[in-house]
């Protein structure tokens, strides 16, 4: 089988990209989301192949126990994974999520929310990945999320490319 068929070794791929390009691509197309501006999130680390989105939880993502609600939690985690995806493709490229899972472990509460994005496979078409979510108290950080899902590389469609 071929290495196009199996999927591409991640690690390698990641090596061969010129990491201040993703940086400049994933910022450039993290400011075009006006959610994440609507809710706050913020760049954290970007390096081939692993995106890190940081929210500081404020009254406007809390749930009514006051925790940051799921759904805020839930859309940090999918734009970590799909700028990670997206780094690893040509610029000429978008990426789409076609499915994800979301396991809350512990309530969101802390100075900041961490989502740290990265892909555990990519092939040809489908790129497969995971999130794991932290809050982030006094230099403590307490796993409260897992987040899966799965991309698909979007090639030649009229607005989907970076």
């Amino acid at each position: 089988m071929s290495a196009g068929r199996q999927g591409t070794n991640v690690r390698e791929r990641a090596l061969s990209i010129d990491n201040d390009e993703i940086v400049q691509r994933i910022s450039a197309s993290f400011e075009k989301q006006g959610l994440m501006r609507t809710i706050g999130a913020t760049l954290g680390s970007v390096r081939p192949g692993q995106v890190e989105i940081i929210l500081t939880p404020h009254a406007g993502v809390s749930q009514q126990y006051g925790f940051v609600h799921g759904g805020a939690l839930g859309t940090i985690a999918d734009s970590a994974v799909g700028f990670s995806a997206m780094s690893l493709m040509p610029s000429d490229r978008g990426v789409l999520t076609t499915e994800c899972n979301m396991n809350f472990l512990a309530p969101a509460e802390g100075d900041r929310i961490i989502a740290r994005g990265k892909v555990v496979k990519t092939g040809r078409t489908l790129t497969f990945c995971q999130c794991e979510l932290f809050a982030k108290r006094d230099d403590q950080e307490q796993l409260i999320a897992l987040f899966t899902a799965t991309l698909i590389a979007v090639d030649g469609r009229d607005g989907i490319s970076d």
